[in-house]
């Protein structure tokens, strides 16, 4: 944490970067790690949300996260992490199976700790181990059908509650991600979240309260517990205009059948942080490989810390990469501004009711453009990494995992304990591809690892371009 003067603190000039190392005077400083929490702010806070945890305990976890992470990897990977998506869809599925919040948090706090195992083994044998028990035609399969099978969220959730103004907010996001460019239309989310609600408004004032599924009558907008919020305080659970509650502070409990449903988002989360590092990797112009496994560990630690609290999960996020590819400052030291005032904001629960107040239908409208990038990141990998389909041995086992987890196929064991959707499809991918590889001809194997093959990017061909790719 003892970083060098760059240039006098001055703006680099053209072609100029700052290194993680380095840092620019402390008020350029400031206004850059201010920038970050803008850039991770949307994504961060309706995440937990649609999981039914509390927005403002999920910011404040992503800045104290982001800050243990900095620590582990020795200030070497200037990354923010923010709430991680992978794990969105098996919380709906433990909610739809009786769980409760502390059972996904518990869920979730396992996984952290895998994933902070697996990068202790990564960080002993070398980051070529995950090419090969992941290789890309795998980890694309399964980001994909995390992705995809959260569609019947929107469908019979979100989407329904204001067809209307999911559909105005889906096309804002829209435009603004692609016809706008920069920095503007990596934070589309937030954008689109302000949109929405000032359009939610609106239809409230022209159109009158907006009838619900039970025939009653409600404003879209309702900003009533925010008044009664405190101005600072930990965050509590917050009972949002539809009657969902959203929960605070609280300890995990464990359930073996739960902890099975969100443990193929771990792979999610390996594929994602590797991909990550090597983009910074790319762009800092220093080795990083060394430095992969404390990657893992780092966010496997704030996961389950995370978890611990009854926060959301986190991972690095690619929107903070691409402002420090468009700003050229890798300096760390942003990072824990930003964290600092993430970890602010979550000392306030007035926030918190802010953020909780957003209409149903604006969700709707952000979600459905999310839950689809998701899925897509897994074919961007297949793409990065030049993912042959005319092998079989990449297109039957990966096709069988792909309909069962964006089916919500069930394989039933007992009453009490089945595995479905994306843990059973997670499951079925890697199980039939390894067991079926050692029998493929030669010709058929495309899953060399990426890093062999000249030109090409690593596991997940870096970073996505949009405004997310959690």
């Amino acid at each position: 944490m003892k970083w060098k003067l760059y240039a006098g603190g001055s703006t680099p000039g053209d072609g100029a970067v700052v290194a993680p190392d380095e840092r620019l005077s402390w008020p350029r400083t400031i206004g850059l790690g201010a920038q970050h929490v803008v850039a991770m702010f949307g994504a961060t806070f309706v995440f937990p949300i649609i999981m039914g945890l509390n927005p403002q305990l999920a910011v404040l976890m992503s800045g104290v996260a982001t800050i243990l992470f900095l620590l582990i990897v020795n200030d070497k990977i200037p990354s923010y992490l923010g709430t991680s998506a992978a794990f969105v869809a098996a919380a709906g599925a433990i909610r739809a199976q009786g769980g409760e919040s502390s059972d996904v948090t518990g869920a979730i706090l396992v996984a952290g700790v895998i994933l902070f195992g697996i990068g202790v083994v990564v960080h002993f044998l070398g980051g070529r181990l995950i090419d090969k028990v992941l290789p890309p035609a795998v980890t694309g399969a399964v980001v994909m059908l995390i992705g995809f099978n959260l569609a019947p969220v929107v469908a019979d959730i979100y989407w329904p509650a204001d067809q209307w103004t999911a559909l105005a907010t889906m096309i804002f996001v829209i435009v603004v991600s692609v016809v706008l460019r920069g920095f503007i239309s990596r934070v589309a989310v937030l954008l689109g979240l302000l949109f929405g609600t000032a359009f939610s408004y609106l239809l409230d004032v022209v159109s009158g309260p907006l009838t619900t599924a039970d025939g009653s009558e409600a404003d879209r907008i309702n900003f009533s517990a925010v008044g009664d919020a405190a101005w600072i305080g930990l965050p509590e659970s917050i009972t949002q205009p539809d009657g969902t509650v959203l929960s605070g502070a609280h300890l995990p409990t464990f359930s073996a059948t739960f902890i099975l449903l969100i443990v193929p988002g771990v792979i999610a989360l390996v594929a994602e942080n590797a991909g990550h590092v090597k983009a910074v990797e790319e762009m800092t112009k220093r080795d990083l490989n060394p430095y992969m496994g404390r990657a893992f560990m780092g966010d496997g630690a704030g996961t389950a810390l995370a978890g611990f609290v009854g926060g959301s999960p986190t991972t690095t996020y690619a929107e903070n990469i691409g402002v420090m590819a468009a700003t050229r400052v890798y300096s760390t030291a942003t990072y824990y501004v930003a964290a600092l005032v993430a970890i602010l904001f979550g000392f306030s629960p007035k926030f918190g009711a802010v953020v909780s107040a957003v209409p149903s239908g604006v969700l709707g409208g952000i979600t459905v453009v999310l839950y689809g990038m998701i899925g897509l990141l897994g074919a961007k990998i297949w793409v990065d990494n030049k993912v042959s389909f005319g092998s079989p041995l990449n297109l039957v086992p990966l096709a069988a995992g792909l309909v069962i987890g964006i089916g919500d196929v069930a394989l039933v064991f007992t009453d009490s304990f089945s595995i479905t959707g994306i843990a059973l499809g997670t499951i079925v991918t890697i199980v039939a591809y390894h067991a079926v590889k050692p029998f493929a001809p030669k010709d058929w194997l495309g899953d060399t690892p990426a890093d062999d093959r000249a030109g090409t990017p690593g596991p997940t061909g870096g970073p996505a371009e949009g405004p997310v790719t959690h």
